[in-house]
């Protein structure tokens, strides 16, 4: 799982560490230290973590103007024990509604 990293192509449009409307403004990545797992498996580094233990994310692209935002996960959803739709919604979802994105792609 650690060679599976986030969809790069966006990245000359859009990156999220370096939107001060992003929740993820201001991340710093290593290409070299893997920290974050699912399941003991580690992830590539360029996954965010948003408070879930099974599931992680990358905002994609996003645009405010047209209210509009493209996100990727990977991991397992698991509402059973770690109520990940709660923590992805207050964490993630209602930060970006709040700045104008409407739409979740």
């Amino acid at each position: 799982m650690q060679d599976i990293e986030p969809y790069y192509r966006w990245r000359d449009l859009y990156t999220a560490e370096e939107d001060e409307l992003s929740p993820f403004y201001g991340r710093e990545y290593s290409e070299f230290e893997y920290s974050n797992t699912i399941y003991n498996y580690f992830i590539h580094p360029q996954w965010d973590d948003f408070g879930s233990n099974t599931l992680y994310l990358k905002v994609l692209f996003a645009e405010y103007n047209t209210g509009f935002a493209i996100i990727e996960l990977i991991g397992e959803w698991n509402d059973a024990i770690n109520n990940d739709i709660m923590i992805l919604k207050r964490d993630v979802i209602d930060d970006l509604i709040g700045k104008g994105i409407q739409n979740l792609f």
